[in-house]
Parts: C-alpha cells; sequence; structure tokens
C-alpha cells in the first residue's frame, strides 16, 4: 500500500505497532533464548529513560554533542577495564557485533597494507567463527582461509599455523564461539600472530560482558582477553549479556596506534572535514545512551548477580537435554550457550529439529544451526524466572516428537526479509 495522503492520529499509529507485534517472539516472558536479553524491569526502566533523553542526538559530530563523546568514550573505558586493558587501550561504540568485528578486520587489514606492504591481504579463522568474518572478508577484498574445529569445538591450533602465509593480516579466536559457546586457545592463537606480524581479534561479543563476572564468581575461565599477550583486539557486545537496549557494541585496540588503523579521514570535498570513527556516517545517540545507563545502574554488583542466575540456568538446562535419553549437550559445561544436539549412540535419537518446532508451538524460541543439527540456546538472566515452566514443557515436547523428524531442515541464525 502506498503513504497514506493524510496523517493519522498518533494512538491509532501506536495501536497498529501493537497490532503488528501480535506474532513476534515473546521475550518479555522469558521464553526467548536469543535476539534479546532481558536484565528486568529496572534495567528496562533506565534505558527507556534515557533513549528518551537521546532520541533525536547524533554522534557525527560530537562537537556539536558533546556528551555523545563522553558517554562513549566511559562506555568504552568501563569495557575496556573489565577486559583488563593497558592504560593505553582504545576503542570505538559500534552499532552491533558485526560491525565491531568488520571495523576489527578493516584495522588488522590498513595495519598489514601500512607497516608490511601487503596489498593482498589474508585472514585465518576457525570454521566456529561468527558468520561477520566472512562478511568482512567479501567487502574488504580479503582472502580467507577457513581451519577446522577439534572434537571439543575449539580451533584447531595446529591447523591454523599451518594455513599462515606472509599476507596473513589476522588470526581469529573466540571466547566462546556461538554455536557451542567454548572458548578458543586465545593464547595459542595470539601467539601465531605475533609471529606473522599479524593482529589477533579475540570475538567475545558473546562473552564479553559474562566472563569477566563469571570469573569474579570463581568459574573457570582460561586466559583470553588484553591479558594474553599478542591480543591486539576484542570485541564485546552490550546489546546481548550488558543487557543494553539493541545497538551498542564496543571494539577495542591494546593501543591508539592499533586503533588508528579502523578510522576514515577526509577532507577532499566540498563540505569539510570528515571522519568516522567506525562504518557509520550518522550515529544515533540511543544506544549509547542506553548501554551507558544500563552499565551505570547496574555496576559490577548488579552484573553478577544477572551473571550467577543466567550461568545456574544454563546449568539446569544442561542437566536436562544429558538427563534426556536421545540428546546430548555439545561443548562444555562452563558458560551460558547451550546447543543440544540428537545422541546418535542412542537406541532411540530424538530429532532436535522437531524438538525445536514442538518447543515453538509452546512459545519458546531457539536457533537452529549446523552442522550438525542442533537447537542452541542463549541463556539470559531473563530465562531464569520461567525455567520451571521451560523445563515441564521441554519434557512434554520431547515425549510429543520421539520417534518422528521435522520435514524442515533448514537454519535461521538470520533472515532475509
Amino acid at each position: 500500500m502506498p503513504l497514506n495522503q493524510t496523517g493519522r492520529p498518533i494512538d491509532d499509529v501506536i495501536a497498529d505497532l501493537r497490532a503488528k507485534q501480535a506474532g513476534d517472539a515473546r521475550w518479555r516472558e522469558g521464553r526467548t533464548f536469543g535476539l534479546v536479553f532481558d536484565g528486568g524491569p529496572e534495567v528496562h526502566e533506565v534505558a527507556e529513560r534515557a533513549a528518551q533523553l537521546f532520541l533525536h542526538e547524533n554522534a557525527l559530530n560530537t562537537k556539536a554533542f558533546p556528551s555523545l563523546g563522553e558517554l562513549q568514550a566511559e562506555v568504552v573505558r568501563w569495557t575496556a577495564d573489565l577486559l583488563h586493558g593497558p592504560s593505553g587501550a582504545a576503542g570505538f561504540m559500534t552499532s552491533g557485533g558485526t560491525e565491531s568485528i568488520l571495523c576489527a578486520v578493516l584495522a588488522a587489514r590498513e595495519r598489514g597494507r601500512k607497516e608490511r606492504g601487503i596489498t593482498q591481504p589474508h585472514m585465518v579463522v576457525p570454521e566456529s567463527a561468527h558468520a561477520a568474518f566472512h562478511k568482512a572478508a567479501h567487502l574488504f577484498g580479503i582472502e580467507l582461509t577457513k581451519t577446522p574445529v577439534k572434537a571439543d569445538w575449539t580451533a584447531d591450533v595446529e591447523a591454523m599455523a599451518a594455513a599462515i602465509t606472509p599476507d596473513t593480516v589476522l588470526l581469529v579466536g573466540s571466547a566462546p564461539q556461538f554455536p557451542q559457546g567454548v572458548v578458543d586457545d586465545i593464547p595459542a592463537i595470539a601467539a601465531l600472530a605475533q609471529a606473522a606480524g599479524a593482529n589477533c581479534h579475540a570475538d567475545a561479543c558473546m562473552g564479553g560482558f559474562v566472563l569477566p563476572f563469571a570469573e569474579m564468581l570463581g568459574r573457570p575461565t582460561p586466559p583470553w582477553d588484553f591479558r594474553v599477550e599478542g591480543v591486539s583486539s576484542i570485541s564485546a557486545d552490550v546489546h546481548k549479556l550488558g543487557y543494553a537496549p539493541k545497538g551498542a557494541s564496543v571494539v577495542l585496540y591494546r593501543d591508539r596506534d592499533l586503533r588508528a588503523h579502523q578510522t576514515f579521514v577526509f577532507d577532499g570535498w566540498l563540505g569539510g572535514f570528515y571522519a568516522s570513527p567506525n562504518l557509520q556516517g550518522s550515529r544515533p545517540g540511543l544506544p549509547m545512551a542506553a548501554a551507558w545507563a544500563v552499565m551505570s545502574h547496574l555496576g559490577v554488583d548488579g552484573y553478577l548477580r544477572l551473571t550467577d542466575a543466567t550461568l545456574r540456568c544454563a546449568d539446569r538446562l544442561r542437566a536436562a537435554i544429558r538427563a534426556t535419553p536421545g540428546l546430548r549437550v555439545l561443548g562444555d559445561d562452563a558458560y551460558h550457550l547451550v546447543a543440544m544436539a540428537s545422541d546418535p549412540a542412542a537406541a532411540h535419537p530424538i530429532d532436535v529439529f522437531a524438538l525445536g518446532d514442538a518447543l515453538a508451538r509452546r512459545g519458546w524460541l531457539h536457533d537452529r544451526q549446523g552442522p550438525p543439527d542442533s537447537l542452541h540456546a542463549t541463556v539470559s538472566a531473563g530465562n531464569a524466572r520461567v525455567m520451571d515452566l521451560y523445563l515441564a514443557e521441554f519434557e512434554d515436547s520431547v515425549a510429543e516428537v520421539t520417534g518422528r523428524r521435522a520435514a524442515d531442515r533448514s537454519t535461521d541464525y538470520a533472515t532475509l526479509e
């Protein structure tokens, strides 16, 4: 339909929006294991009040809006402190994990070009690394070698070493990787990068606001952040388990010289000096303000409380999967990412896609992923309050689909519409 000729009353417009939401995932009820992460009513309130204050501001020019420059600097500094950044650590806020990853890849390419004269850049990533690295390679003209993972789903460091060439500008590890939730051997990957003169990026989009607090809570955590020599950059999403609304991530570098390779500065047109710290031009102030407000409101103690609830909830989910004949957990028992798959050794393996369909009919959202076919859950604090109900309906769903197989074998981490 074309745009209406005359304006409509505000109440009618809002009513239509609410009607369009009727079929959306029910994240406010704790029924989504991904996409939206719920820190609770107080977190909603502080984010929404901050959003109203900064709904229209634009960080394209922080001379016009110095408040946004301050907000960004403080979010970056707080995140760098959590990740043990040295005194010279620097970074920027971005719109999300994909943009943070794109920026880190771009910085690695530019560093290789300027410092090593590389004109045909190459990068090495495990097959478990986020799809955004492949997107970055496509956009920035970088050859990408994808290496296998080991039986425990962590990156095969020996395979990564064998894939390095004189043109390698970047090696990647994840903390943790998304599909099975395991932390790669970041020290070994960083050592390879140092020896090659390349950047090492630790992708902590999923773990940047979990692993530091898990460590504080006493859960064993392998070395992965800036305490590891050779890690040059890290991505961490505030809008995931940092519980900020969507549109808020941070990309960090060990020092300002490394960060400088991601920026773009230009004055060869008629409009005057132009500079972009990341891939956006106009940059909305709302996500910056909401992220700042949520982090400030929660503080370390708030994040410890939410992380503890998250990890306990994930532990319960893994225990339920392991207690179910026909299912298995992919990965380890450490953190908040849980992947369940059919157990091929069982007498009656359960088809996880059929199970996912049965859970979806009850209002529970999981990602389908593969290979191998599996259901993925990014557990957050919002799931904890309904875990008893979920586990009961999980058991019912298992009983419903035992012996059945879903015809639809598609996966759906993200869609085009």
